[in-house]
């Protein structure tokens, strides 16, 4: 775990730097003083932010104020970077959370039915599904389960209010459990389609592997009953790969939601840098990147501490 833990040092670095100087060489965080009526505000700000001065120069500066905690200012807001990006990401959080909670329970329950039952009715069944998952469009799939559960509900039955809410995730005038819940049961759903598709087939490819391996046939032999031969053995040795890959797409995810966030008018981070990026602003764009890049890093490491605690032959 050390060694990971050293490894990820220097990665953080070098992924910072490029992301600062892709940022920079890309966008002008002065555009707007260049048609300006002051003349001298444009010098006067590019000196303040020290854009005069060689990129490693300014990345260094930059990075030393990021670590004590000055994340700078957003030109669109004129607000604390810090206090836009904090709120979004635990936003964002609580959707990948019961995302992938969810993901997870349902793949792998597909996928080991499918991989027990292959070549089965079912297992033809689960498979094309998860074809068609697959192929959804998020922004297509986030609309129909607006219009079935939410809007068409309150048509036919004329309610005040639909069943399930789509804007945000809390209600301006209420709160508690069951509001909360009615918020995120559609974003978590659009989140979750795609990835029980893609998890399931991950998950029956992985489980037919382990159930053809010599030790189950092992198993088998010796008169093992058939439920702790899939649960005890064959599932267990399954989890490792499946939260490998489970983990590392909970990572790319946080900064992967910008088209399930612009849907149900969530103010996570997808939302925070659709909003930045139209409106150019590098001061919010280069610490989201870096948030992401951290949050990248973080579960992948948190992959590999997994994948050893369930296979011991697998060293950190």
């Amino acid at each position: 775990m050390t060694r990971r833990l050293l490894y990820s040092v220097p990665v953080v670095i070098v992924a910072s730097f490029l992301l600062f100087w892709a940022v920079r060489v890309t966008f002008d965080p002065l555009a707007k003083l260049r048609t300006g009526p002051d003349p001298t505000a444009l010098a006067r700000e590019t000196a303040r932010l020290g854009l005069d001065r060689p990129i490693p120069e300014q990345y260094w500066l930059w990075l030393k104020a990021f670590a004590g905690g000055d994340w700078g200012t957003s030109s669109r807001t004129a607000g604390a970077v810090r206090d836009m990006i904090f709120p979004a990401l635990g936003t964002t959080l609580q959707l990948v959370a019961w995302g992938a909670l969810f993901a997870a329970l349902a793949a792998l329950a597909v996928g080991v039915y499918s991989a027990v039952r292959q070549y089965s009715v079912g297992d033809f069944a689960l498979t094309g599904l998860s074809f068609v998952g697959v192929a959804l469009p998020p922004f297509w799939l986030g609309l129909i389960l607006i219009q079935l559960l939410a809007a068409w509900p309150q048509q036919q039955f004329g309610t005040d209010d639909p069943p399930l809410y789509f804007v945000g995730l809390h209600s301006p005038d209420g709160s508690g459990v069951f509001d909360y819940v009615r918020h995120l049961v559609l974003p978590v759903l659009t989140l979750t389609v795609g990835l029980v598709a893609s998890w399931s087939r991950f998950t029956r490819t992985t489980m037919l592997e382990t159930l053809s391996s010599e030790y189950v046939r092992t198993a088998r032999a010796k008169g093992v009953p058939r439920r702790q031969v899939i649960v005890r053995h064959a599932l267990r040795t399954a989890l490792g790969p499946f939260v490998t890959i489970a983990a590392v797409d909970a990572g790319l995810l946080f900064g992967g939601l910008v088209v399930t966030e612009q849907i149900f008018a969530i103010q996570g981070m997808g939302r925070l840098f659709l909003d930045s990026l139209l409106a150019g602003d590098v001061f919010v764009l280069v610490p989201w990147m870096l948030v992401i890049a951290l949050a990248v890093i973080v579960f992948n490491l948190l992959a590999d501490i997994s994948n050893a605690l369930l296979d011991p032959r697998v060293r950190l």
